[in-house]
Order: C-alpha cells, then structure tokens, then sequence
C-alpha cells in the first residue's frame, strides 16, 4: 500500500462509447502524473479535445480521418493495432485538438503535465521504431513511439505486443524508487487478439503486496509502483500501449533479484 494505494485497485474497466471519455484521471485512484482519455468516432463525427498545462500522446488505434491542430493538419489511418505500426500525435499543452472521423475511429490519448512550447509532432508508421526483446518464453515486440526523441517534454510511450503464450515486463521489473531507481508513474493499455481473450497483468512487492487482474480489451492498469510482469494466454496475442512518466525521461529500471538467472538461459 502506498498513500492509501493499494494494487487490487488498479484495473479500470470503462465500455466504450460514443466521443470522448475519461478512462482514469490524474489525481483521482491513486494517480499522480498520468490522465487517459478515449476518442471513439463513427464516420462523419468530429470531436475537440484540449489539455491546458499538460501535454498529450494521441495513439489511433483504428480507423482513417484527420487530425487538425491550428494550422497544422495530418490524414491519418490505421487499420488496426495488430495490423499496422502506429500513427502517434504529440499534442503540447495549451494546443486544441479537432478528430474528425472518414471511417470508424478510436483513439487513446495519455497526458500529464508539462511546460508550455513547441509545435505540434506526429510519427507516421515509418519513423516507429521496434524492437523484438526477450528469449523464448518472454519475446515479445516493442515499438517506440515517443521514447528516445527530441520532442516531447516528460512523456514517454510506446506499444509492446506478447506473441502467444509469452510473457511481457520480464524479468519482472519496476520503478518506484524503493531500490534507488528513478520513480516513474506507469499506464498499460490493452488490446487482445482476438479481441474476446484476455491476458493476466500481475502486480506485486516484495513485502508481500500482490494483485492480479484478468485485462480484457479496452482495460487499463494503472502501475504505481511495484512489479509488473504481464501473460497472454495461448492463442491470443495480446498488445498493450505503455505511458510512463517520472522524476527523468531516461528510463531505468530495477528487476526482481530473485530472476536474475533467468538472463543466462539460452545465452
């Protein structure tokens, strides 16, 4: 527990529906720095959406239209998630956002606070970066969005996607400060295909907190602090879109001591 946190109250489940909506907000649930909204579309629809004082991460999960952000406006389309890399707008605080939707469209958008300035940044699926990490049992891809770039402020984001039956976030890992690692506040968003599976995100310490939740598409974990290893069960591949933010932008990490040999397997 931390601050009247506890892991167990960590899941949020909102349904999808029409325009934008809040999925967990800074300040409330334990949350410190991070805020996530929804966009959901249907073709023709529009929608504006304006952070003051914080600056945002637009992810399309699906569909085609158009961004627009003062005079800068971009197409955008995206299949899918598990179809095609992202398209990914860094928004900056005191900038509106206009979506308007040609097909179905949904997006997540990830904020926290941050200082004004800069223009607007968006990452088109040829400047995403991927890595395949891990070994067998636990690879997995991971694409960069916003990670090592020159642009966004605090931010950092980027989409991890767990083959079947692999593991994610291992060795287990976390980065709350207990350990001298720089202290990060943490969002998973998930996605499963297909999309009626689920996966498992397991979160604990090592004085004996533990949680577990069952993530369905359309879920969120919030990260606090403490481990947080996640699964997919066989025969769904599971994505999550991952925010973090924290006392740097650099990310650092501290694992679980008790898997460390874990590394020397298949070496």
């Amino acid at each position: 527990m931390k601050n009247g946190l506890t892991l167990a109250g960590t899941l949020y489940r909102v349904p999808r529906h029409d325009g934008l909506h809040p999925i967990q907000h800074r300040s409330a649930g334990g949350a410190r720095e991070l805020t996530t909204h929804r966009l959901t579309l249907a073709p023709g629809q529009r929608a504006t959406f304006s952070r003051p004082g914080e600056e945002t991460v637009v992810v399309l999960q699906r569909g085609t239209g158009r961004f627009s952000c003062g005079t800068h406006g971009w197409e955008v389309s995206r299949a899918d998630v598990f179809g095609e890399r992202a398209t990914a707008l860094l928004l900056r605080p005191g900038h509106a956002l206009e979506v308007t939707a040609t097909t179905a469209l949904e997006a997540i958008l990830v904020s926290t606070p941050a200082a004004e300035g800069g223009e607007p940044i968006l990452r088109t699926p040829a400047d995403i970066q991927v890595q395949h990490r891990g070994k067998p049992g636990y690879e997995r891809d991971v694409h960069e969005l916003f990670v090592n770039d020159p642009f966004a402020r605090r931010i950092v984001v980027g989409e991890t996607f767990n083959a079947p039956g692999n593991w994610s976030s291992y060795p287990p890992h976390k980065h709350d400060g207990r350990d001298g690692e720089p202290v990060f506040e943490e969002i998973y968003y998930y996605r499963l295909n297909p999309p009626t599976g689920f996966g498992l995100q397991a979160l604990y310490t090592r004085d004996g907190e533990q949680a577990t939740h069952q993530v369905h598409d359309g879920d969120l974990v919030l990260l606090p602090y403490g481990y947080h290893p996640v699964s997919a069960p066989p025969g769904y591949t599971l994505y999550y879109l991952w925010a973090i933010v924290g006392e740097t932008r650099t990310l650092a990490i501290h694992e679980d001591p008790d898997y460390s040999w874990i590394h020397a397997i298949h070496s």
